[in-house]
């Protein structure tokens, strides 16, 4: 309904012979576009597909700001915990954790270049290739190794057994 229809409530509609064509033609395009528009309005009323896809979306948004905020506090008290634990562990102790910790990784780094020097150059290459390869079939690879593991605990129950 558009604005004139409303303040001319009860004035009777102007007949075609009053009006000229021009007026007549607009008349037809206003009502056209007006019904236009109210077809549309039902037809988004009327589309569930897109509504549950609008509401999928917003949830989807709010789970993310939600998913956000906890992994956000959660990183917070990790952090509060591990200064409480070093705040009440000795210095001694976290020197001596240190140390530890800087000698083991002096030993794996010597570890490692012995082995690096030692391992002749085909077999590194190969070692290489079989790497590439474990890692572009990932999925089989691991299939496979759960086969086998299932296997040798079947395998050794029934050994048990006996």
């Amino acid at each position: 309904m558009n604005d004139d229809a409303r303040t001319n409530i009860g004035t009777p509609a102007p007949t075609p012979a009053d009006l000229g064509s021009a007026e007549l033609r607009e008349q037809v395009e206003r009502t056209r576009d007006e019904l236009g528009r109210t077809v549309e309005a039902l037809a988004a009323k009327a589309d569930v597909k897109a509504q549950a896809k609008e509401k999928t979306a917003a949830f989807k948004g709010q789970a993310a700001e939600k998913a956000a905020l906890v992994s956000e506090q959660i990183r917070e008290t990790a952090g509060h915990a591990a200064q409480a634990v070093k705040d009440k562990t000795p210095d001694s102790l976290q020197q001596k954790t240190a140390q530890a910790a800087a000698h083991a990784r002096e030993s794996v780094a010597k570890a490692g270049q012995y082995a690096a020097d030692k391992t002749p150059d085909p077999l590194l290459e190969q070692a290489g290739h079989a790497a590439t390869a474990a890692r572009a079939n990932r999925t089989p690879l691991l299939a496979a190794v759960a086969a086998v593991v299932i296997f040798v605990l079947v395998r050794r129950n029934r050994g048990r057994r006996r």
